[in-house]
């Protein structure tokens, strides 16, 4: 009865990851062969990688604020980037979470643009009892959202932005981030080809300067902002004073938050606390 062929090495993988431009090729080569269930499947995947396959979409699966958050093709892959936006949005939520339990109430969370879904397991996960709606437009993203959010309590829902919610959070949102496109329309073909040829234009493409959807997500926010309530939203640090001048227009308060690791910025937008 034959053998199966051996594993290739951690070494040679590297090697061939390596020649096909990786930059961090023995961290690839580690993760592909922690991932492989044999050594077929680890050759396949290699041969993935070696096309330009993002690593995560060969995997399956991304590591996001501690959580395994599964990818598929066709699905924006979350970036570690982001991880500023989710961990700020817990904060924020616990907060809240301390003042509506005294006036007992459950949090509202929304999650617009939430690709894979990412976002909303780790806010579902820091606040059990908070309602967290998780939106999309695209199906292959619902799709993929809803499996890694399954048994977590949490709404997943296709449409465009505010529509795709039910008509009783208006008002009621606690804690609303998105994680919308934002590159620029003439910028796209400067992108990386993982990026650029893998994963959807939707998920990319934010218009001129790209703030279209940022700009539709800001001019509504408080109409669905509950009172206290905060939008945070991620950008590119240049766009972050044009978007907070959006901000102070609708009468919400402004603030920008940077990480000093990456660059990461983050617009944070609050309701003023009162009645409604």
């Amino acid at each position: 009865m034959p053998h199966p062929p051996p594993s290739p090495s951690a070494a040679a993988i590297t090697a061939r990851l390596r020649a096909a431009g990786s930059v961090f090729a023995e961290d690839e080569a580690a993760v592909l062969l922690a991932e492989a269930a044999n050594p077929a499947a680890l050759e396949r995947m290699v041969d993935q990688r070696v096309t330009g396959i993002p690593l995560e979409q060969v995997v399956g699966a991304v590591q996001f604020c501690g959580h395994r958050i599964r990818v598929e093709p066709g699905v924006f892959v979350p970036r570690r980037r982001t991880e500023l936006l989710a961990r700020r949005a817990v904060t924020q939520l616990h907060k809240a979470t301390e003042n509506n339990n005294e006036a007992g109430r459950s949090p509202v969370v929304v999650d617009l643009c939430c690709g894979s879904g990412a976002v909303a397991v780790v806010l579902s996960a820091a606040c059990p009892t908070a309602r967290v709606h998780a939106v999309d437009i695209d199906p292959r993203a619902v799709r993929c959202a809803s499996r890694n959010l399954r048994g977590s309590g949490a709404r997943v829902l296709c449409g465009d932005l505010y529509s795709a919610l039910p008509s009783t959070v208006r008002g009621a949102v606690t804690i609303l981030t998105a994680n919308a496109p934002y590159v620029p329309t003439a910028e796209i073909e400067l992108m990386p080809p993982e990026a650029r040829l893998h994963e959807p234009r939707v998920a990319l493409d934010g218009g001129p300067d790209g703030l279209d959807i940022h700009r539709r997500i800001v001019a509504a926010a408080p109409d669905w902002l509950a009172p206290g309530g905060h939008l945070l939203i991620e950008v590119s640090a240049r766009q972050a004073p044009t978007l907070a001048d959006d901000v102070a227009r609708t009468g919400l308060r402004r603030r920008v938050i940077r990480s000093a690791r990456d660059g990461t910025t983050v617009v944070i937008a609050t309701r003023a606390p009162g009645r409604p």
